[in-house]
């Protein structure tokens, strides 16, 4: 199967550590914003309402701290990966229980939903399924660092 570069799709300019986000609305408000701030995404309204949209479909919070939430949608026009490390724990609806601590938001674009979609989703998945991964996203204390760790896996 073909495999997507994850340097290819997350960028230092998507990444922020400790944000002060309270919520799951502020986290992906100011992740999305980043998106658009950056030219990934045209709409940041149209974007969040497809987020929002795909998590009525089920939990985005898949345990240990970590949620992944995601967007197809027409307004993404390059997609890519924002991931934020969070100051203090949020509620979300998660498989666990469990609050989060790691957002890894996807924002995929209309023609990358069966294929780039799909290998980004296995890709990150083997990684967070690596508990020693797990344990350094969690403690990730700059940019560079968080950039390091997803690339260099």
């Amino acid at each position: 199967m073909e495999k997507v570069l994850l340097e290819e799709v997350i960028h230092k300019e998507l990444i922020l550590i400790n944000s002060k986000a309270g919520n799951k609305d502020e986290i992906l408000k100011e992740l999305i914003h980043l998106l658009h701030e950056n030219h990934y995404i045209a709409d940041e309204t149209s974007f969040l309402e497809d987020v929002y949209l795909r998590e009525l479909e089920g939990e985005t919070g898949i345990g240990q701290g970590i949620a992944i939430p995601h967007g197809k949608s027409a307004s993404v026009e390059t997609t890519t990966i924002a991931v934020a490390t969070l100051e203090k724990p949020i509620k979300w609806e998660t498989l666990d229980g469990e609050d989060v601590e790691v957002v890894i938001l996807f924002a995929v674009k209309d023609s990358d939903i069966n294929t780039t979609h799909v290998l980004l989703l296995q890709q990150v998945a083997t990684l967070l399924a690596d508990e020693d991964f797990l344990d350094d996203l969690k403690g990730v204390t700059s940019v560079d660092e968080m950039y390091q760790l997803i690339t260099n896996k």
